[in-house]
């Protein structure tokens, strides 16, 4: 982690009134001598409620679970779901992976259809932040290949229309049909 005026910290994070009951609710699934197995959902929760995971989120999670930042920040690391950038409202996950290459019309039509389409490159964000687009490695449902999860929601056989069809409805507020 490097320190930039939008991620230190020094700025503060906590949890809402509604996430700090949720947080409760997922430590007590734990016993107390072991609160620290709450890590990986406590940072799913403080990276929905605030889009992505401030460092200053992942020291609380740690104030809150009682273990060093260090561990946190291990996990936070590791696990390429935790965002520790900000992303758009739809984070568009292309799987660019051999099956995905291969099945269908390919990821790399997917690719080039979504680039095109939103006018940005994997690893960037339109400037609405509506959509960041990022490639990713398997998300295990090579036999739908291509495939793509946007947020929680997963699309598979995808062809290039599929693809901007959902891409436009998501735009307008609408939310597509997922999966096969």
């Amino acid at each position: 982690h490097r320190d930039t005026p939008d991620n230190n910290p020094s700025i503060p994070f906590e949890f809402t009134e509604e996430n700090k009951k949720r947080l409760d609710s997922i430590i007590a699934c734990y016993p107390s001598a072991h609160k620290a197995a709450a890590m990986i959902p406590a940072l799913d929760l403080a990276q929905r409620q605030h889009g992505w995971l401030p460092i200053s989120a992942m020291n609380k999670v740690a104030e809150i679970l009682g273990v060093p930042p260090m561990r946190v920040y291990e996990v936070a690391t590791f696990y390429t779901m935790f965002n520790r950038q900000p992303v758009g409202k739809f984070h568009v996950q292309l799987c660019t992976t051999t099956p995905c290459m291969l099945g269908g019309v390919g990821s790399d039509l997917i690719l080039d259809t979504i680039q095109k389409h939103l006018g940005i490159k994997a690893g960037q964000t339109t400037k609405d932040n509506l959509f960041t687009l990022t490639e990713v490695e398997c998300l295990g449902a090579c036999t739908n290949a291509p495939m793509m999860q946007i947020n929680d929601d997963y699309y598979e056989d995808l062809t290039a229309d599929d693809t901007i069809r959902i891409l436009d409805e998501l735009k307008a507020g609408k939310k597509p049909k997922k999966g096969p």
